[in-house]
C-alpha cells in the first residue's frame, strides 16, 4: 500500500482566529488561545515574575539559546555573533536563557565556530555581557529586572571541533541505532569516568568564569543530544555514571556541587523531557522511525516503544534538581539530529532532515502540553517553554494563554527571534506584527551551517539577504531541491 504525502495547511493561509481553532480541531492540536489579546498594559506576558532569590524578571518572554556557527576557530565572537546577541538584548524579553550555545572545552565543540569559554577567551565574554547591558538599558531605561544566563555544553557524539569538519564523537555507551546512523566504528572507545571527571572540572571552571564575566546563571545543558542529555538515557553504561537514574544524574549533580564549591553562580537546566526513536527519510522524503526489533530504551521520557511518551523518570529527575536547588528549568524535545520533527516543529526541512511526518502544529502542541504537565507537578519551579516558533502570526495568541493558565512560567523563543528580533516588544506594545518579518520555518538557518555557511535568517533578515552566502544557499537548495 502506497502511503499518501501529506498536505498541510500553512499557518501565513489561516487568516482569523476561527481559522486558526477549526483548523487546530480538525488535526487534533490542542493549543490554548486567546481570541482576542488583551489592551495595551493588560497582558499576563508583561507581567514581572520573582524567583526565590528575590530577583525580578520584568516580562515573561525568554530568548532561547541557540547553538551559533559564526565565531572564530578559537571561539572568540565575531561581529555577526554581536550583532545576534545585540538582537537579543533589545528584544524586549527580559529573560535571556544563555544566549546561545558555548562548549566548555576544544574538543565539546559542535562546530568549529562555536564559541568557547576559557581564561583566554574571558575578556570577550565580559565584553558581550557588558555590551548587552548597556544595548538594553539605552532602549528601555533600566536593566534592573533584565536576567541573563550563560548556556554551556559539550556536544557529545555530535562533537565537530575542528576545521577540517569531521566529527570527533565522545559517546557515554553503544547506542543501538545511532551509532551505525552516524558511522561509529565497531572499535569507537566511550568516555571512560576519569575523562568524565576531567570534565566536570571544565564545567565547574567555565561556570566561575561565567560569573566573572557578569553572567547572572549558567545552564548545565541537557538537551537535544548533546552529551548532558545521552547521560539520561545511558542505562546501558556500567560505572558510576550509568545504570540506576541515581547515577545517569550524577554527572549534574557533581558539577552542580562543584559550581556550589567554588562560584556558588546559579544553576539552570535546558532538558529535553522526552526523546523519540530516531527518523529517517522513508517514502517521498518523508521522515519515518527507524527499525526497533523489540523495544527501545534509549529515549529518556520515552515508554520504551519508539514514539510514546513516559514521564515517570523525568519527574523523579526534576524531583531531584529541586533538592539541589535549580530552579530555572527550560523544557525542550528529542534532538536536531535524528528527530527534528519533535524538537523544533517546521513544514520545510534543513538539508540533512525529512519532511514531516505530522501537522508541525501537533508537534508545538505536544510540546506545550509536557510543558504543562510538569508545570502542574512542579509549581515551586520555574518553567520555561519553547516550540512557539511555528505558530507565527498567532504565537501572541497563544503565548498569552498559556501564562494566563499557568501552564508555563516564560514563553521561549528561538528562531523566530532571528528574523523578528523585536517581536516580543512589539506583542507588549500591542503594535500589530510585521508579516515581513516573521519566521516561516525555511529551516535555512540550519541547512547553511549544515553545508557549511555561517547561521542567519537568509531569506527575511536584509542583513544575511545580501551576504554571497544568501546566493549560495539558494543555488544549493535548489540543485537538490530542497
Amino acid at each position: 500500500m502506497v502511503r499518501s504525502k501529506p498536505k498541510f495547511t500553512r499557518i501565513a493561509q489561516l487568516k482569523t482566529p476561527e481559522n486558526f481553532l477549526d483548523y487546530t480541531t480538525s488535526i487534533h492540536a490542542d493549543l490554548p488561545f486567546k481570541k482576542e489579546l488583551s489592551p495595551l498594559g493588560k497582558s499576563s506576558l508583561g507581567e514581572p515574575y520573582t524567583l526565590k532569590s528575590g530577583q525580578t524578571i520584568g516580562n515573561r518572554f525568554c530568548i532561547l539559546p541557540m547553538e551559533g556557527w559564526d565565531g572564530t576557530h578559537t571561539g572568540l565572537p565575531t561581529e555577526l555573533t554581536k550583532k545576534r546577541w545585540h538582537n537579543f538584548a533589545i528584544s524586549g524579553a527580559k529573560l535571556l536563557w544563555g544566549c546561545e550555545a558555548v562548549a566548555v572545552c576544544h574538543d565539546g565543540k559542535a562546530n568549529p565556530n562555536q564559541l568557547l569559554i576559557n581564561e583566554e577567551n574571558l575578556d570577550a565574554f565580559k565584553t558581550l555581557y557588558d555590551d548587552m547591558i548597556a544595548a538594553h538599558e539605552d532602549k528601555f531605561g533600566s536593566s534592573s529586572d533584565l536576567l541573563v544566563g550563560l548556556q554551556l555544553t559539550h556536544a557529545g557524539r555530535f562533537a565537530v571541533p575542528n576545521v577540517d569538519r569531521v566529527r570527533q564523537p565522545k559517546t557515554l555507551y553503544k547506542h543501538s541505532i545511532l551509532d551505525k546512523k552516524f558511522s561509529l566504528s565497531d572499535d569507537h572507545k566511550v568516555m571512560s569516568d576519569s575523562e568524565i571527571d576531567q570534565l566536570v572540572e571544565d564545567f565547574v571552571k567555565a561556570a566561575a568564569l561565567a560569573k566573572e564575566a557578569g553572567y547572572q546563571f549558567v545552564d548545565v545543558k541537557h538537551c537535544h543530544g548533546y552529551l548532558g542529555h545521552e547521560f539520561l538515557s545511558a542505562i546501558n553504561r556500567e560505572g558510576k555514571y550509568g545504570g540506576s537514574l541515581k547515577n545517569r544524574m550524577q554527572f549534574l549533580k557533581t558539577i552542580v556541587d562543584g559550581i556550589k564549591a567554588t562560584s556558588n553562580i546559579p544553576v539552570a537546566v535546558r532538558l529535553s523531557a522526552f526523546d523519540w526513536i530516531p527518523f529517517t527519510k522513508g517514502e517521498d522524503n518523508l521522515g519515518e522511525p527507524e527499525n526497533a526489533k523489540n523495544s527501545y530504551s534509549e529515549a529518556f521520557g520515552g515508554d520504551g516503544h519508539g514514539t510514546g511518551i513516559d514521564l515517570t523518570e523525568v519527574f523523579e529527575l526534576l524531583e531531584h534538581i529541586e533538592e539541589m536547588g535549580i530552579e530555572l528549568i527550560c523544557i525542550t524535545a528529542g534532538s536536531p539530529y535524528y528527530v527534528p520533527h519533535i524538537q523544533r516543529p517546521a513544514i520545510f526541512p534543513p538539508s540533512d532532515g525529512y519532511l514531516p511526518p505530522e501537522d508541525p502544529l501537533v508537534g508545538v502542541a505536544r510540546q506545550i502540553q509536557i510543558t504543562k504537565e510538569i508545570k502542574e507537578k512542579f509549581p515551586n519551579l520555574t518553567i520555561v517553554g519553547s516550540a512557539y516558533s511555528y505558530l507565527q502570526e498567532w504565537l501572541p495568541n497563544v503565548a498569552e494563554a498559556v501564562v494566563e493558565k499557568n501552564m508555563v512560567d516564560f514563553v521561549g523563543l528561538g528562531r523566530v527571534v532571528l528574523s523578528y528580533p523585536d517581536l516580543p516588544d512589539d506583542v507588549l506594545n500591542s503594535t500589530p506584527l510585521a508579516r515581513g518579518k516573521i519566521c516561516r520555518t525555511f529551516s535555512d538557518c540550519t541547512t547553511a551551517p549544515r553545508i557549511g555557511m555561517v547561521s542567519g535568517c537568509f531569506p527575511l533578515d536584509p542583513y544575511y539577504k545580501k551576504t554571497p552566502e544568501a546566493a549560495k544557499l539558494k543555488a544549493y537548495k535548489k540543485e537538490y531541491r530542497l
